[in-house]
């Protein structure tokens, strides 16, 4: 009785409310008439078609070999399985735009040393983005008050006041929704699920000369990230974390943007999963053997369909020694450029070789967010793609093959997708 008064206090009470509020029969825009009329998340409009990326449909597809397998790994059997639909990058990451993320995150590193934050009204403060254009790189005096981002003395060439890299640090912050969903973990408090820890973001440039012994590929460490002329090629040295923090930093980068515009928030940009790639790079083709459709590696002219080592070395005879232009080649029939070739792309998928023989067929997936001191096995993330140093079996769709999460390669890059409506693409 008593828990009914108590109900029935409220109901009076939101009833008062709800005639005090608005005299005219309307409580912010809906009808006082005592029907259901549904209420809206946000008045606010959506983003509109996300800049460089294409819509990937839903579907269905046989995910798998889609020819023999001819070193007999047996670690991806043929399955079919449904994919949701999504936005994802046209092409490879470049240079051009991780350096954006790079030079964001020492910006915003570099306003915090010079005191450019700004405080709002609620009392929190954040960088104030008008006042980091000012700052003057290669100043010396500026420099001088940067000397927790700059080499030690020792580490110099002529004494010169350069970035130190391993300085340049993204704070990644981001839910574990996967641990959060555990039945045995209902009702802990959302702090508990919540990970943060600090990523060097500066690509690792050495490993054009670490990858290939007694080989010489000097100018590649020297110019491929710092040139110009590289700047649309895609972007390499980067481990797995440092792809995540990359789209850590883009997803706040937009709503960040979003908010500021009254527009409403939009999903998170992450990496594929390895279902999610290799339907993209098929295509709509469920059963061809490459990105183009056809079991070969040349056209009817003759000519190379994708970047990769033909033959038994001859590099340079699909125009392109290292890697190439992200937009290279033919797309396929999504849109998608090099999606074999080029360079092997990091998914967010963990590897382990029986994944076919348990995953589900909708959205198939196995992730497994590997700690620093977890054994390297744990660390297995699936690459797919193949690669300008590779022969063309890892061109095929259905190749599988991994690398360590911390693990940068000269032949490794990504491509970000994200989960947005189709309806973007009329707009």
């Amino acid at each position: 009785m008593k828990i009914q008064l108590l109900a029935l206090s409220a109901l009076t009470a939101l009833s008062l409310c709800t005639v005090s509020c608005n005299k005219k029969g309307k409580v912010k825009g809906i009808p006082n008439d005592g029907q259901l009329h549904g209420v809206a998340p946000a008045t606010r409009s959506s983003m509109g078609k996300p800049l460089g990326m294409v819509y990937v449909p839903p579907g269905t597809f046989h995910m798998g070999p889609s020819d023999e397998d001819i070193n007999y790994n047996f670690t991806a059997r043929n399955k079919q399985v449904s994919i949701n639909g999504f936005w994802m990058d046209a092409t490879e990451i470049t240079n051009n735009d991780y350096r954006q993320f790079v030079n964001w995150t020492r910006d915003s590193l570099a306003a915090i040393e010079l005191g450019f934050i700004k405080t709002s009204s609620n009392g929190d403060t954040a960088v104030d983005w008008k006042k980091t254009p000012t700052i003057k790189w290669g100043d010396r005096a500026t420099m001088e008050r940067l000397t927790k981002l700059i080499l030690a003395p020792d580490n110099r060439i002529h004494n010169r006041m350069d970035l130190d890299p391993s300085k340049i640090v993204y704070n990644v912050q981001e839910y574990d929704l996967k641990e959060a969903a555990r039945r045995e973990n209902a009702g802990r408090p959302a702090k508990d699920f919540i990970y943060r820890y600090n990523q060097q973001v500066y690509p690792d440039t050495l490993v054009w000369m670490r990858d290939f012994s007694y080989s010489y590929n000097e100018p590649m460490t020297k110019k491929y990230y710092a040139h110009p002329s590289y700047g649309n090629y895609p972007v390499v040295g980067v481990t797995w974390k440092q792809a995540n923090a990359f789209c850590n930093w883009r997803t706040n980068y937009l709503n960040s943007f979003l908010e500021a515009k009254k527009k409403a928030q939009e999903s998170d940009f992450r990496l594929p999963t390895e279902a999610e790639w290799e339907y993209a790079a098929r295509g709509g083709r469920t059963q061809s053997m490459f990105p183009w459709g056809n079991p070969y590696l040349r056209n009817k002219k003759g000519c190379l369909l994708a970047n990769f080592k033909p033959g038994r070395g001859n590099y340079p005879e699909d125009g392109g020694f290292y890697t190439v232009r992200a937009d290279a080649y033919w797309p396929n029939d999504f849109g998608l450029y090099n999606m074999a070739g080029n360079v092997a792309e990091w998914t967010s998928s963990y590897f382990y070789e029986g994944a076919y023989n348990f995953q589900h067929d909708m959205n198939p997936d196995i992730r497994y967010n590997a700690k620093d001191n977890d054994p390297p096995r744990m660390k297995r993330k699936v690459l797919r793609g193949g690669s300008w140093k590779d022969v063309g079996f890892y061109l095929q769709n259905s190749s599988r093959n991994y690398e360590y999460q911390d693990s940068a390669k000269s032949y490794i890059g990504f491509r970000c997708v994200i989960d947005l409506p189709a309806q973007l693409k009329r707009k």
